[in-house]
């Protein structure tokens, strides 16, 4: 067989169920080799996209993304998205085909040492030379991408390599396991817990991806303890429980900071340093840190850790959880209250535009506690990430390690790809709307229904605000429009404006309800990003 057939043999025996990517020269003996397998290939209109949405396909799955470029230009436009996979920790396999062999030592038409440029931003990245060499290269990327702590892959496939005849198999898919946490690090960390008087966990998404979520709540509840999370591991408790704090990492004096204050002893299980710098919730380095996690700890000078747990989170928190003594009370449930009552602030404001907080709570209120949320980066993200109430994991997607604009439209494509039974909503402000808005024809032409909620303030309104809060002025943020709803109806889409604060509940629902892709122009009236923020810096914590 040719080396693409064979290529294509390992990317099945790996369980691919789909390929995100753009057709190209380079890289037409695999798609045409792609045409006698059941593998979809989802034909983007933008390389970001298509990294976009393997990156999404992968956090929702657990199994690497896909996706698939030409050489040079095609595969620097993959960058973004491989990056946000990389550093958000979602598996993620990229691909590019490059010009033969015979061209890469010298200056040649659109030639680019891709291996190398594509090494900074992922775990594994390789160049194929040989075609026998495919199998190995294939598992590993595979492997590396989607072991812990997970991330990006990156495989450069020259055209000659993949017209070469070779007769190799698939290697056989082992995916390893993590080992048991070490006894005495248990016993250790169920010492330091039982001692404290004001412990506190900070749960990341590290607790996702170990699908340890239940653990994580029944350790809590076992110990009363109150739970923060950050914003890639919302939903991790349910925050209806009493011991949900909400998300952690808007501000620094936040409600769930005044709870970092106040703890001795912070238990951080599965935490990502990337999401939520320590030097914000540790400013006095002279807390107890317990780190519960799959790897160790990375090095920092406000992480520094008095014991860390190193093995499967489930199993550590389990045998943590039985050992430990059980605290009585706990003193966070006024910061609880201050933040419900946050989220319940302007839930019937009629204005228009709308507050952030009456666009979130009708959000919530038209879907269902399974749908799925993909929200863009902004200032409608930390709104979202503070306010949006999650009872389940993986139901508000955030990217908040690479934190890119532009992930919400194709990131909702491959969450109802990966979940055709949830309702998808894509929460986006106009700038990262139009970043990449062009996948609204993808999601209309394979008949994938989204819908995408535009918070629409004419500029880009997260630098905006931190802007004023600086400088007490702003420049260089603002922008106009095009006409969304025209636009949307321009692709086949059904394009919605809300023009009374009333009408966008109905709108979502009956948005939600159809069987296409909609569009919603909401105004949002960000003037309540600077009274969040006057409230916060001036806030008594209300212990």
């Amino acid at each position: 067989m040719k080396a693409a057939e064979l290529f294509i043999h390992c990317l099945e025996n790996e369980g691919v169920e789909y390929i995100f990517g753009l057709p190209g020269e380079e890289n037409m003996d695999l798609l045409d080799a792609m045409l006698d397998t059941e593998m979809r290939f989802i034909t983007c209109r933008h390389e970001q996209g298509a990294a976009f949405m393997a990156d999404v396909y992968g956090r929702l799955t657990g199994k690497a993304g896909v996706c698939l470029a030409t050489l040079g230009p095609g595969a620097t436009n993959l960058i973004t998205g491989v990056a946000d996979a990389n550093m958000d920790h979602a598996p993620l396999v990229a691909i590019a085909g490059q010009a033969s062999t015979s061209r890469l030592h010298k200056e040649s038409h659109q030639v680019l040492d891709l291996e190398e440029i594509f090494r900074p931003i992922t775990k594994y990245s390789s160049r194929l030379l040989t075609p026998n060499i495919i199998p190995e290269v294939v598992r590993k990327a595979f492997k590396l991408a989607q072991t812990e702590k997970s991330g990006a892959s990156f495989i450069e496939f020259p055209e000659n390599v993949a017209a070469m005849e070779v007769g190799d198999l698939p290697l056989p898919v082992r995916h390893p396991t993590l080992p048991e946490p070490p006894e005495e690090r248990v016993n250790h960390a169920a010492e330091l817990i039982s001692q404290a008087r004001y412990p506190i966990i900070l749960a990341g998404n590290g607790v996702v991806r170990g699908g340890a979520w239940k653990q994580l709540t029944d350790f809590a509840e076992r110990l009363n303890i109150p739970v923060a999370n950050t914003f890639m591991a919302k939903g991790v408790i349910p925050f209806r429980h009493p011991l949900a704090l909400g998300s952690a990492g808007l501000q620094s004096k936040d409600h769930v900071s005044c709870g970092f204050d106040q703890a001795d002893v912070i238990i951080c299980v599965g935490y990502d340093l990337v999401e939520y710098h320590p030097y914000l919730w540790h400013p006095t380095r002279d807390r107890t840190i317990i780190h519960i996690d799959t790897s160790p700890a990375e090095v920092d000078a406000y992480y520094t850790v008095a014991v860390g747990v190193v093995g499967d989170i489930k199993h550590s928190l389990i045998r943590i959880g039985a050992l430990a003594t059980p605290h009585q009370g706990h003193y966070t449930s006024g910061l609880r209250d201050a933040l419900i009552r946050d989220m319940n602030l302007h839930c019937d404001d009629d204005s228009v535009p709308l507050k952030p907080q009456r666009v979130i709570w009708e959000l919530r209120t038209a879907m269902a506690l399974e749908d799925i949320v993909i929200c863009d980066v902004g200032a409608h993200k930390m709104w979202m990430a503070r306010m949006f109430r999650c009872e389940l994991p993986n139901t508000c997607i955030i990217s908040n390690g690479f934190a890119s604009m532009g992930i919400a439209v194709p990131g909702a494509i491959a969450a109802k790809l990966a979940h055709p039974e949830r309702k998808v909503v894509a929460v986006t402000g106009d700038g990262g709307f139009m970043m990449n808005s062009q996948e609204l024809e993808t999601a209309l032409r394979l008949k994938v229904p989204i819908v995408v909620l535009i918070w629409n303030d004419n500029g880009y309104g997260l630098i905006e605000w931190k802007q004023m809060n600086r400088y007490g002025r702003s420049g260089y943020v603002h922008f106009s429009n095009p006409d969304f709803v025209a636009y949307a109806e321009s692709f086949g889409a059904r394009g919605y404006r809300i023009t009374d604060a009333d009408e966008l509940l109905p709108t979502l629902r009956r948005a939600l309800a159809d069987d296409t892709v909609s569009v919603i122009d909401c105004p949002v009236d960000y003037a309540e990003n600077l009274k969040l923020t006057a409230q916060l810096g001036e806030m008594v914590c209300p212990l």
